[in-house]
């Protein structure tokens, strides 16, 4: 059993807060939004997973879909086909996201326009998309006391600038961004958007920077708590800005990051 499945299932038997909730999770085949899924799984939710690539999780009810290569109206027909089938959806988790790497002056327009395009451009329009749907038909059809719940994947690099990684800074920066935009603009429509900034997590994405010594040293010498974080330890801040405790949280950037930012 992996690190992840057995935090997930030891100790007590899981809460149900989201029990008949519908949950979109992103990038949901691996790392933190597999382990976001489970989480909210585990708790009762009917998880929609969507990712690019397969996905063995039984606990989810798997969508192919390559964000890469979507358009605005391609995700709005998307969010209604996941309407159509599954009657709401409660809460948007937008984790998908890539990163790639060159120093900045020899970063090419493909690279660029590939990862603005999957961590920035893409989860903007499938927010707009869900909700408007919300605002259109699942607001009025909901209880008074319901809110739909956007959680975004910001980052340490939503606040820092990185190194090598210029545009995955770019659009981290700008996931921040939009998360406090569109707070303002819907908090008054029982819609709360608030994010979560991951430090440095053991993950596909941050390998290359595990498997060189020098930096992965460097980057846990400045860690307070002294080591990488795992892709568990951010569910339970997704669940805690998606769940009733939250309704009052609205355009937050919530850092965990082991103690990072406070260095």
């Amino acid at each position: 059993m992996s690190k992840t499945s057995s935090h997930l299932t030891a100790g007590l038997a899981p809460r149900e807060r989201f029990a008949d909730k519908v949950v979109v999770v992103t990038g949901a085949s691996r790392g933190i939004g597999e382990s976001i899924g489970l989480a909210f799984a585990n708790e009762g939710a009917k998880v929609i997973a969507i990712a690019r690539s397969a996905m063995d999780q039984t606990k989810f009810t798997p969508v192919n879909f390559d964000f890469a290569n979507a358009n605005q109206k391609q995700i709005r027909e998307l969010v209604d086909e996941i309407i159509a089938k599954h009657g709401r959806i409660d809460v948007l988790v937008n984790n998908a996201g890539i990163i790639r790497r060159a120093p900045a002056v020899d970063f090419s327009e493909q690279d660029w326009d590939d990862v603005l395009r999957v961590n920035l451009t893409s989860p903007f329009f499938l927010t707009q998309a869900v909700a408007k749907w919300w605002l259109d038909k699942g607001r009025a059809a909901s209880p008074n006391d319901s809110r739909l719940k956007i959680v975004n994947i910001a980052s340490l690099l939503s606040f820092q600038g990185g190194i090598t990684v210029p545009a995955y800074a770019a659009s981290k920066h700008g996931i921040a961004g939009i998360t406090k935009a569109l707070a303002n603009e819907w908090a008054k429509e029982r819609i709360n958007v608030n994010a979560i900034a991951p430090g440095y997590i053991s993950t596909d994405n941050t390998r290359a920077l595990r498997e060189n010594p020098t930096r992965n040293q460097a980057i846990k010498d400045r860690i307070p708590q002294g080591d990488w974080g795992q892709p568990h330890d951010i569910s339970g801040a997704v669940l805690f800005l998606a769940s009733h405790d939250a309704d009052y949280v609205n355009g937050a950037i919530l850092n965990v990051d082991g103690g990072w930012l406070a260095r």
